[in-house]
């Protein structure tokens, strides 16, 4: 599941992921299972377990989909799964961070250092390029929810740290340990967001000429038809004209 900063190039990826919507739920149902294994089976008692609920029914996955991923986190024959973040570069020279969930380090080791070696980027140490990079919790909107003025005034009241607005939609950012809290505060005035999550928000921007880009994009589409990796986070900016050409 994509998750960049920069609401242009998440449409652009949400485009390619709904001719994979077979791929998307077995992804999002790895993360439901997950997180109810780690907490509770309650997404009312489980925030990150909400959160994945959440991204789910905003995709159109079933309910009954949704309660069994919940359910098999209760069994006692699931996979182990673990976190496991890669970082690296890509082309243009932007940062990625490539978030997975895998029961076979080695494989998707493998899988991730390839699609980067083949398609212009170099896989980095750990720390390489998350210093760049502040952990932070994201709550996304579209731009139907409201005005950058009135998704901006609704996002301080909640207790949100800011707000980034553009005709694409509003990204709000808050504190990893406020996250669900400013959420919540949010739902009655702006409605559920589907996407509110702990995100590695840039620095500073790459911005990514039309050459790259589309080497990047390919990067990008090719780590997420990896069932292992969940998102990919960039630094990059890709000028409009260039995604309007993609």
């Amino acid at each position: 599941m994509a998750g960049h900063s920069k609401f242009k190039n998440i449409m652009h990826r949400k485009g390619a992921q709904d001719k994979k919507r077979s791929a998307l739920f077995s992804k999002l149902s790895r993360e439901i299972t997950v997180a109810a294994k780690m907490g509770m089976p309650d997404p009312a008692n489980n925030p990150r377990l909400r959160a994945a609920v959440l991204a789910a029914r905003v995709e159109g996955m079933p309910k009954d989909n949704i309660q069994r991923a919940i359910d098999k986190s209760q069994g006692g024959d699931i996979a182990n799964y673990e976190e496991v973040r890669y970082e690296g570069f890509g082309p243009g020279g932007v940062s990625l961070i490539i978030e997975t969930l895998t029961d076979n380090r080695n494989r998707t080791a493998t899988n991730v250092r390839t699609a980067m070696a083949k398609n212009g980027g170099n896989l980095g140490a750990s720390g390489s390029v998350s210093h760049g990079f502040e952990r932070l919790g994201l709550i996304a909107y579209p731009a139907s929810a409201g005005s950058a003025d009135a998704v901006f005034e609704a996002a301080l009241e909640a207790g949100a740290d800011d707000v980034e607005s553009s005709e694409d939609g509003h990204e709000i950012w808050v504190g990893i340990e406020n996250l669900h809290d400013v959420a919540r505060a949010l739902e009655p005035v702006l409605g559920d967001s589907g996407q509110a999550k702990l995100a590695w928000k840039p620095g500073t921007m790459v911005t990514v000429g039309a050459e790259d880009a589309a080497q990047l994009m390919k990067l990008i589409d090719v780590l997420d038809d990896d069932d292992d990796v969940q998102t990919v986070w960039g630094n990059y900016d890709v000028p409009d004209d260039v995604m309007a050409a993609l």
